[in-house]
């Protein structure tokens, strides 16, 4: 056991935003990854920004002494943190250390390409895929954990280190590619022993908490069922619990439901266990006694003001369990939050008001942690007023003008089945050759392109009105011309704009369909540096203009190719923003779908021929819980189909899929019956396209060949190997040759490289495979 028992605080969170609010994090690694910034320098803003970070959470309520200051600094990802911690390096990476090796790892470098990387459980955050193989080192191979803490103390702070837990690193990790079959479970062993060594480390330096992250024990999504994962836990911290020279242990449980699991896990030894009950529930008939039950109360993926009355009840139940202690905590990290409304204004008055008083950023929701354990503390009666002023913020946002619309409810409930149904995939084959007259492996591009400096300054000028609407438009009308004269360069097939006026794929839309606001600060982690402003969709969705038809159009005057109309799905729409907590989101999806249906007509009506539907959220979106995916697979296909099923045969739909595992949604991807289906293969070396030949799909299919998220440019030869896997497995007829994704990250430099070597590739591959016209 620890050197000195402390009890667990009563108000706590299970992490931080870690990019900063201003995102410095993202500011300093971009600074080093591009060489205006040294090592020295990259360390000391992470360090700055990490002290800043505390010092904020003391000042909204929370302890600096009593380990309530969850303590999850990363540079990356956090599963990569655990990769390093354990020494899990892929032999390529072989000759690198320090951070070389790590950003290798996330980014690759001129010489390999990186870990793949895919979306963790149902959030838009992505991970670093660990690569276990039988041989793969398992090891306490670096003390960064331990260090910090030591830092962090230094400042005047007893933080309480979070790791990700052994069992959840290695359920989510994939079999080393020399070893395809090889189940990186049979490793646990192994990884526990050098978790026992890294909390050893945090014990001699005086830890008296540490967090390990165990989010596997609520998902039925990963390779093992979760009842039998349930069952290795109780083994591991049985084990780390037996350990004599440890922190005292707090296992989490976020994103979902391990009300199953807490029981057992409650007789290991452990101190603390946290569950979620946003997602999941209070355990029932489970023996708490000799532990601290850390209740996740309040919502950390969402931004809405918490009902204190309603946590108020669950808290009391909780504190009927029998536990030694009752605590309160987020549900989860609030990495997928932005940090403080207080950044934020709104144009509409109104609106400012009312989302000031409605939302609840990090910042906000520490407070609304700190006033519940105050109510656990001293007596409910301690906080009436403040839960008193929940209510009734409740009871007005339920009022507002524009929250409920009758006309848009009216118009979903009048949907039929004949509204989401085309004509049968052959026919519109045939009718989309003859209009099209495409070449066999027709080369194409997922939407955007590079978004330039230039451009985004003219978009920033033209916000503050330094820049007028006309002159704006003039110069997104250069650039969507230049992209046009590139892509005919290169010899692509199926041009695209560019989405030059497009400041996200999810914000333009939100910016101008009714029902949004967007944010001017509300930035979350997406990967590594990548930030996004989600949207914040807090009322009844409606088109009241077109909204991408002038600028498809324009491009389509510029050529004779066929270009793409690019819109954003719905589920993608809700995935990336911060939806509604008062309704379905299957009624959320079809009123977006509908004011969809109404671009796609506009779209058709225009002269466009080909349209693209974007649902790279379709996996992430996918429930935790197995008995659960029906229903959302059922809502989630039926609002695509609603929104791309208004047109003619020869207009061709296609749609694109990212970062997801996609042998859990074939039935889906197949129910969205787009005539051309764009996914991300590059990273995962094709594995997904014989999944698909096997499950039977027919239609269009695009697997990407170029990884865009690795800062390199892939030769010719290596993707005419990934063209030439794609077609051994698909019939070259029905195969498209894309990127694995839009190119706004990327610089025009490599992009032109990278396309070149696509088309070239593309036409080798016909050649080889004697493909005529």
């Amino acid at each position: 056991m620890s050197a000195a028992t402390t009890q667990f605080p009563t108000a706590t969170i299970l992490a931080y935003p870690r990019i900063g609010r201003q995102r410095q994090l993202k500011r300093a690694l971009e600074a080093y990854w591009a060489g205006r910034s040294s090592e020295t320098e990259l360390l000391e803003a992470a360090s700055k920004l990490r002290q800043e970070n505390l010092a904020r959470l003391v000042e909204l309520g929370l302890d600096a002494s009593d380990a309530s200051l969850a303590d999850a600094p990363s540079f990356y990802d956090q599963v990569l943190d655990a990769t390093v911690l354990l020494g899990a390096i892929p032999p390529r990476f072989a000759g690198r250390q320090g951070l070389d090796l790590y950003f290798a790892l996330a980014r690759g470098d001129e010489k390999v390409g990186p870990e793949e990387m895919t979306k963790w459980f149902d959030t838009n955050y992505h991970y670093l895929v660990p690569e276990i193989g039988p041989d793969t080192p398992l090891r306490f191979a670096d003390d960064a954990v331990t260090r910090k803490f030591v830092q962090a103390r230094q400042w005047g702070y007893v933080t309480r280190p979070v790791l990700v837990g052994p069992l959840t690193y290695l359920a989510l990790a994939k079999a080393d590619p020399a070893t395809p079959d090889f189940d990186p479970l049979t490793r646990l062993d192994e990884a526990v022993a050098a978790y026992e060594q890294a909390l050893a480390s945090l014990h001699e330096a005086g830890a008296p908490w540490v967090q390990l992250d165990e989010p596997a024990l609520t998902s039925d999504n990963l390779s093992h069922p979760r009842a039998e994962l349930a069952k290795l836990a109780v083994g591991v911290y049985e084990r780390l619990a037996k350990a004599t020279n440890r922190p005292q242990i707090l296992v989490t449980t976020p994103y979902g439901d391990a009300s199953q699991a807490v029981g057992a896990l409650a007789k290991t030894g452990v101190e603390a266990i946290h569950v979620d009950t946003l997602r999941g529930s209070l355990p029932k008939d489970a023996d708490l006694s000799g532990v601290t039950l850390v209740v996740g109360a309040v919502d950390g993926r969402y931004i809405w003001r918490a009902d204190l009355a309603a946590l108020r009840q669950t808290l009391t139940a909780a504190q009927a369990l029998g536990a030694t202690k009752v605590a309160v905590a987020t549900s989860n990290s609030l990495q997928h939050v932005p940090h403080d409304t207080a950044l934020e204004t709104w144009d509409d008055p109104t609106l400012n008001e009312n989302l000031h008083a409605w939302l609840a950023f990090a910042d906000q929701k520490v407070q609304e942690v700190v006033t519940l354990a105050r109510g656990l503390d001293e007596g409910w009666e301690a906080i009436d007023g403040e839960v008193a002023e929940a209510t009734r913020v409740l009871e007005q946002r339920a009022a507002a003008p524009g929250v409920v619309r009758p006309e848009v409810r009216s118009r979903t409930a009048a949907l039929t089945d004949a509204d989401r149904a085309r004509e049968p995939y052959l026919e519109r084959e045939a009718a989309q050759a003859q209009r099209l007259h495409l070449p066999p492996l027709p080369t194409t591009t997922i939407g955007s392109f590079p978004q330039t400096t230039e451009i985004r300054k003219a978009r920033a000028a033209n916000a503050r009105g330094e820049l007028s609407d006309a002159d704006y438009q003039e110069r997104m009308r250069e650039e969507i011309a230049a992209v046009i004269k590139l892509q005919e360069e290169l010899g692509l097939d199926v041009l695209v704009h560019g989405e030059a006026e497009r400041n996200d794929m999810v914000q333009y839309f939100a910016e101008l369909l009714d029902g949004f606001a967007a944010t001017r600060n509300g930035w979350v982690q997406s990967y590594g540096s990548r930030c996004t402003r989600p949207s914040i969709l807090w009322g009844d969705v409606s088109r009241p203009a077109a909204m991408t038809v002038g600028w498809s159009s324009y491009a389509q005057s510029l050529t004779d190719k066929p270009v793409k109309g690019m819109l954003t799905g719905p589920v993608t729409i809700i995935a990336w923003s911060f939806p509604r907590n008062d309704l379905p989101l299957g009624e959320i999806a079809d009123q977006i779908g509908l004011a969809l249906r109404d671009e796609v007509s506009d779209l058709e009506a225009a002269g466009i021929g080909a349209i693209q539907v974007d649902e790279p959220a379709l996996r992430e979106l996918l429930p935790l819980d197995a008995e659960r995916h029906a229903d959302y697979l059922d809502w989630s296909v039926g609002s695509f189909r609603l929104a791309t099923s208004c047109v003619r045969p020869d207009t061709q739909i296609h749609t694109h899929l990212c970062y997801s595992e996609f042998g859990q949604i074939i039935d889906a991807i197949k129910g969205l019956d787009a005539d051309v289906t764009s996914i991300e293969a590059a990273r995962s070396k094709m594995e997904v396209v014989p999944e698909l030949a096997e499950a039977g799909f027919d239609h269009g299919i695009g697997p990407g060949v170029w990884d865009i998220h690795a800062p390199r440019v892939p030769s010719q030869e290596e993707l005419a190997q990934l063209i030439g896997l794609a077609a051994d497995a698909v019939p070259v007829s029905r195969l498209w040759v894309n990127p694995d994704c839009g190119l706004k990250t990327r610089g025009y430099a490599e992009t032109k490289a990278s396309l070149e070597n696509l088309v070239a590739a593309t036409r080798q591959v016909r050649a080889e495979r004697e493909l005529n016209n």
